[in-house]
């Protein structure tokens, strides 16, 4: 083997949690360097949710290094396979989306993947082009292939059958459906983070049993603590930063999570070379610099892989002058009073306001909000029981919603 290859496969591995069967990887890239051909990277994401956060961001970054090695990333939306839910390290049944829900959603997944993936170098599929015309016959020659004690090794699944807790057939089948995609896609490696180990093992697995004469390289990545410190990044626990999210939002999220995440997001959510991410472990575990200082230029690096340079500039500028001191930003986005929808009686529902011009996801969100205190007209607290106001108390006025959003209203 060359050099090169071996160069590589050290810098693939690397970021790596799991490279399963181990000292394979080399292998593998010598072969396809000696054939003249690219590798098949299987990377398979499930449109649950409208946004990509920068968790997400963390495998898709491992793809693109396969990318930057001259290989063929093969994404696969699950449109079909989102229908059943992905059961992975849950406690209980997730709800089932709707057809347009996940639709929908696969159209901002394709979008926001290809921020950080090169497209031209990308197979995208999706995979209700082969599951959603299997007939019975096949399903039933799939799922023979797996026995109900293989199913149980999933921790999750053992977990809620011990403790008695309902566990679908549905579910049951998610993994089995997954695998067989890497049986369609004829994947050499297949990407996942820790949380998804089982079901690319079940993928190589179901290769195998097919007769394929090769079986993918399982690679696995960290799952990205949120902004809470604790929990796995996720939308459903809103500890997460949107790859969509505006430049001013990341860097005020990043600034809120606690010190002893900084070291996992310097290396996993930003684009520095491990050289700079160790020279900022070091520092901060020195106490060479200050952690204000350190968050700060984290800020600065997510900013800018996501956005530029100067955005993050300016971000950073927006959290002084909005969060540090205290004031209203110079430029905010403005919505004429004619514009804010009222109800019969003539009134503004707040927390439709608030969903429709100020950037808040839901009317769940907005009452929370409000109950918090968390919005203010030109700097009083509005009362949380009062959802309902007369149009002119907000003409000319600014609104803050939470500690990064304004809205001025004018006349």
């Amino acid at each position: 083997m060359t050099t090169g290859v071996a160069d590589i496969a050290a810098e693939l591995t690397a970021p790596c949690v799991d490279v399963l069967p181990e000292s394979t990887l080399e292998k593998v890239l010598a072969k396809a360097d000696a054939e003249g051909r690219q590798l098949r990277v299987k990377l398979g994401v499930d449109p649950t949710t409208p946004d990509l956060h920068i968790g997400h961001a963390v495998v898709l970054q491992q793809l693109r290094r396969f990318q930057n090695a001259g290989h063929l990333a093969v994404l696969i939306i699950g449109d079909y396979t989102a229908r059943i839910g992905d059961p992975s390290g849950r406690d209980k049944t997730r709800p089932v989306l709707t057809g347009e829900e996940i639709d929908a959603n696969a159209d901002t997944y394709r979008k926001q993947a290809f921020r950080i993936i090169d497209e031209d170098q990308t197979e995208l599929r999706n995979n209700g082009e082969w599951l959603s015309k299997l007939t019975s016959s096949e399903i039933f020659k799939l799922i023979r292939r797996i026995t109900v004690a293989r199913i149980l090794e999933r921790d999750d699944f053992k977990k809620r059958f011990v403790a008695n807790e309902p566990i679908s057939m549905l579910e049951l089948m998610y993994p089995i459906m997954q695998g067989y995609d890497s049986v369609v896609v004829e994947a050499d490696i297949e990407l996942g983070g820790t949380d998804q180990l089982y079901n690319l093992l079940l993928g190589r697995f179901l290769q195998g049993d097919y007769g394929r004469n090769y079986q993918q390289v399982v690679m696995t990545t960290p799952l990205l603590v949120g902004t809470d410190g604790t929990e796995k990044m996720s939308k459903s626990l809103g500890n997460y930063i949107a790859v969509e999210d505006s430049p001013e939002e990341m860097f005020g999220k990043t600034m809120s999570i606690p010190d002893a995440a900084m070291p996992e997001w310097f290396r996993y959510a930003t684009a520095l070379s491990k050289t700079e991410v160790d020279g900022w472990a070091e520092r901060l575990t020195s106490g060479e610099v200050h952690h204000g200082e350190a968050k700060r230029a984290l800020g600065r690096a997510i900013v800018e892989r996501f956005h530029s340079a100067d955005a993050a500039t300016r971000a950073e500028a927006h959290f002084d002058q909005v969060v540090r001191d205290k004031g209203t930003p110079d430029e905010i986005p403005e919505v004429a009073l004619g514009d804010i929808a009222t109800n019969d009686a003539g009134l503004v529902f707040l927390p439709h306001l608030l969903t429709q011009h100020a950037g808040v996801a839901s009317n769940g969100e907005a009452r929370r909000l409000l109950k918090q205190g968390g919005v203010r007209l030109d700097g009083d607290v509005m009362d949380a029981a009062t959802l309902e106001v007369k149009p002119g108390m907000l003409a000319g006025a600014v609104l803050k919603v939470g500690k990064r959003r304004f809205l001025r209203i004018t006349p």
